[in-house]
């Protein structure tokens, strides 16, 4: 099963992702995790033991340039478009608790659209698991589809977007929808996040009676004390771990 999560900044796309990932790695399935926001949060919404010492893969140079055929810090007009990369999970990935967590990193001066060995090297990483690998890859996207191509598209399982109640919030999610549509993603659904009451479900329902809605997850203080901490808003969390899961059992049952 291959998920890709998305959404306005700040809406809580990293805590679902986290939380999903937890919950899989539960039920003893394998797991990949990919932060692609530009934040980089995600290592320590899962738990990881000292995230910032995480690298992301955008800096490990010499490792791109070995796999493109490029030198690290020349000019490099040619190089290979499909590196190999199949090797990198298990070798340069961090690994915790059954998840197994890459932290993509930003490629300067552009995003993933420029032509360079590290965006060629990100995309054919990006479309080797979410085409090829078997196991539960889950993406944490910033707020947009940059990460994905036309060709890696065809193999997300559920994108979901995340919304907050907000206009911005909403606005953000229809373009979104567009723009995934247009290159060949079709399964797509809402969560709706940091409900503080019933009238926030309706608001969100009434504006966006388009979406299919995977579930919501009520505002809690308990997130909003974990960021000021530094700490996992997942820990010892069992509300919000509830919620989770039945997202994911809606996300499993509408599975092709």
């Amino acid at each position: 099963m291959k998920i890709a999560i998305t959404g306005k900044g700040g809406v809580g796309k990293t805590t679902l992702a986290a939380g999903l990932a937890i919950l899989f790695s539960r039920q003893g399935k394998r797991v990949f995790a990919i932060d692609a926001d530009p934040d980089a949060n995600l290592a320590l919404s899962l738990g990881f033991p000292e995230p910032c010492q995480i690298k992301p893969l955008i800096e490990m140079k010499q490792l791109i340039g070995e796999r493109t055929g490029t030198k690290s810090g020349g000019f490099n007009p040619y190089f290979k478009l499909n590196p190999r990369v199949d090797d990198i999970p298990e070798k340069y990935f961090a690994h915790h608790k059954g998840i197994n967590l890459a932290v993509m990193g930003t490629v300067r001066g552009g995003g993933l659209g420029c032509a360079c060995p590290e965006n060629a090297f990100l995309k054919a990483l990006l479309g080797h698991l979410i085409l090829e690998r078997r196991e539960i890859v889950i993406l944490d996207m910033e707020a947009g589809i940059e990460h994905l191509g036309r060709g890696t598209a065809r193999g997300v399982d559920k994108m979901i977007i995340v919304v907050e109640p907000g206009t911005r919030s909403i606005e953000t999610a229809f373009r979104i929808k567009h723009l995934a549509e247009d290159i060949g993603v079709k399964n797509i659904a809402v969560v709706g996040n940091k409900i503080r009451h019933n009238s926030d479900k309706e608001f969100l329902k009434a504006h966006m009676s388009d979406f299919d809605f995977l579930g919501f997850i009520c505002y809690d203080e308990k997130i909003l004390e974990a960021d000021l901490n530094n700490t996992s808003p997942l820990e010892l969390n069992t509300e919000l771990m509830e919620e989770v899961e039945k997202i994911a059992a809606k996300i499993v049952a509408g599975k092709p």
